[in-house]
């Protein structure tokens, strides 16, 4: 178990690195579409790597209540960025799919993030950057572990 002095520091750059990732989240939303919120980027993405995924699935996924999503989802679907239709295997639910306009808008901000986070790291060595994303991808199994809270109550 870590001790309180590393467990602290790295609980401030973890805050320090998620007020930057929403800023970046929200420039990459905007660059989608000027309308769109921080986490339809994150959504999309989602959306992407699934392909066709339930409101449900993805509320739980990112860890946000069903108002929200279905808000979220709406403004997507309006945009044309998304379309939903029926779900197969249950005629009561639909499952939502990004549009090739989408997938286009998607793909583009993908290339955009890449080329960046390539920059940002060029004076990196790849052994630094992998250690970081094993790293990043353990913390990441652990977060998926732990229950996630709905803070977008009301908002």
């Amino acid at each position: 178990m870590a001790s309180d002095a590393p467990a602290e520091h790295l609980e401030r750059e973890l805050a320090v690195l998620l007020r930057r990732a929403r800023g970046i989240s929200g420039q990459l939303a905007r660059q989608l579409h000027p309308d769109l919120k921080p986490g339809a980027y994150g959504l999309m993405l989602r959306i992407a790597l699934e392909g066709d995924a339930r409101a449900a699935d993805l509320a739980a996924y990112l860890g946000i209540g069903k108002p929200t999503i279905s808000r979220q989802l709406a403004t997507l679907e309006r945009l044309a960025l998304i379309e939903r239709s029926r779900d197969p295997e249950d005629a009561r639910a639909h499952v939502v799919t990004l549009t090739a306009a989408g997938t286009a808008q998607v793909e583009q901000v993908r290339a955009a993030r890449r080329t960046h986070v390539h920059q940002m790291l060029s004076s990196w060595s790849d052994d630094d950057v992998e250690l970081l994303a094993r790293l990043l991808d353990q913390l990441n199994r652990t977060l998926a572990q732990e229950p996630v809270e709905d803070t977008t109550r009301g908002g």
